[in-house]
């Protein structure tokens, strides 16, 4: 099932540790880790844009493409709004996705983290020199 359809995305969230989905900002699908969200489905049915948090790497390169731009109302830099006409395949956005999922829960406190059993997730990310 694809990631751009409501069913699709919250079936993908639900196997992501620690997750949680509400409905919310007029029926869209959105995705929080320990409160606070890293993905957004639009609810807007002509276009279920797909909103996530990004690398400043991962957002320069992502808004070259067509279709992907920066996310209205959140963050400058932070996060790309993925239109469905964008040239982007389910499995590179379900691994953007998952990536948004770590980028967030490596901000929960480190008491929230452990209570939450995503130590393990943050120790596996990417290491920053």
């Amino acid at each position: 099932m694809s990631i751009r359809s409501r069913a699709g995305y919250e079936d993908f969230i639900s196997c992501l540790p620690a997750t949680s989905v509400v409905h919310q900002w007029g029926d869209a699908s959105v995705a929080k880790v320990g409160g606070k969200v890293f993905s957004i489905l639009g609810a807007d049915r002509a276009d279920l844009g797909l909103v996530f948090k990004v690398s400043e790497f991962a957002f320069d390169m992502l808004t070259e493409l067509d279709h992907v731009r920066q996310a209205p109302y959140l963050a400058k830099r932070g996060w790309v709004r993925v239109g469905t006409r964008a040239e982007i395949s389910d499995d590179d956005l379900r691994a953007y996705v998952t990536e948004a999922h770590r980028l967030i829960a490596a901000k929960l406190t480190r008491k929230l983290q452990a209570e939450l059993g995503l130590a393990g997730l943050i120790a596996a990310g990417p290491r920053r020199s």
